[in-house]
């Protein structure tokens, strides 16, 4: 903890910065022009007492240090019950269970309980202690992860109100968290094609690699179409979906093509360029 201690508004400045709107140690000690280490000691001392943001109205200045720098040893027992974090950490593995509903059940059954931030914060705090976690690392721009969602979620048509149900598309760059999203009638490849061009248009430009977990057998249909793309000098995505609607991938293949060796294209880096 730094000799000198920081002023309640650069207190109050920090917890804003880093409940209301989850900023980093890094981007709050720039904003309020301190260092990291002294951000992370203050946000561990309000979570300590059970402070986020907004701090409640009758903490003055006065009263909010004297928590803050309680003597040592001091630790008054928890003034608010617990959730049965083992019923929660099960719930969450069910369909369409999310943090925000179980912190709601859990405030109507016990109205003076924790707020949602902290109701949050204590899950990760408890969850920690008891689940092995691997973190990784993304550079910018290098991987963009991309799948349907589970669930479907209605359209309706403005004319006639009728609802149709449909597929959501999803993509999130690795290193940003940055998402684009879409609705989509069916998860059909033509369909999986046009999301991916759109996403491309989305985000100004294509990640280094695109990682899904789309099953084999449409990823080997669209290496297919793929292949028969630049067999007739169409390589793009708008061509390779117009190949699979007109069923142009399952047309025979003259001999020679179908002997050929491994493509050229300035566009393909080859099988060796990853070993």
């Amino acid at each position: 903890m730094p000799a000198e201690r920081l002023s309640m508004r650069k207190v109050r400045e920090v917890l804003r910065l880093k409940y209301a709107y989850g900023a980093s140690a890094r981007v709050i000690a720039q904003s309020v022009g301190v260092g990291r280490t002294a951000v992370a000691e203050y946000i561990r001392r309000a979570a300590v007492i059970g402070i986020t943001w907004p701090i409640p109205a009758e903490l003055d200045d006065t009263a909010l240090e004297r928590k803050l720098f309680a003597p040592a040893g001091y630790n008054p027992p928890r003034s608010k019950p617990l959730p049965d974090w083992g019923r929660v950490h099960a719930e969450l593995r069910r369909r369409g269970v999310t943090l925000a509903l179980l912190w709601q059940e859990y405030r109507a059954s016990e109205p003076d309980g924790y707020g949602y931030s902290r109701f949050c914060d204590l899950y990760g705090e408890w969850r920690r202690g008891i689940t092995a976690t691997m973190r990784q690392t993304h550079a910018a721009g290098e991987k963009l992860f991309v799948d349907f969602a589970g669930d479907t979620m209605p359209v309706f048509d403005a004319v006639t109100g009728e609802a149709r149900e449909s597929k959501i598309f999803v993509a999130v760059l690795g290193a940003s968290n940055y998402t684009y999203a879409e609705a989509r009638f069916s998860e059909a490849l033509p369909e999986w094609i046009c999301a991916h061009v759109n996403t491309f248009a989305f985000l100004g430009g294509v990640p280094k690699a695109i990682s899904s977990r789309w099953h084999a057998p449409m990823v080997r249909l669209a290496s297919t179409a793929c292949r028969r793309g630049l067999d007739i000098g169409a390589a793009s995505y708008r061509s390779i979906a117009s190949i699979l609607k007109t069923g142009l991938d399952k047309a025979f293949l003259p001999e020679a093509a179908a002997e050929a060796g491994p493509i050229v294209h300035g566009n393909i880096r080859g099988q060796g360029y990853y070993h």
